[in-house]
């Protein structure tokens, strides 16, 4: 097993917080954690990120703020 570098911890964040993660890659997650302050810092914006936007309905936002996002989204495609 290798270590896990700073990019693949990016890739894995979603799946960490979702708690999907494999029992040994989680535990190369959260060794590389303990060492890198960057990523520490990432995963804890990560989740402020998603508790606030978890929260937020579409009502809650300016009308010209949720316009913007569906003009942006409107022909996004998988």
């Amino acid at each position: 097993m290798s270590d896990l570098d700073c990019n693949e911890f990016v890739e894995l964040v979603t799946a960490y917080l979702d708690g999907a993660l494999d029992e040994e890659t989680e535990r190369r997650f959260d060794d590389h954690l303990e060492m890198c302050d960057g990523c520490d810092t990432y995963l804890d914006q990560i989740r402020q990120t998603t508790q606030s936007l978890g929260s937020m309905t579409p009502e809650a936002l300016p009308d010209a703020s949720r316009q913007a996002l569906l003009d942006a989204f409107r022909d996004w495609k998988r």
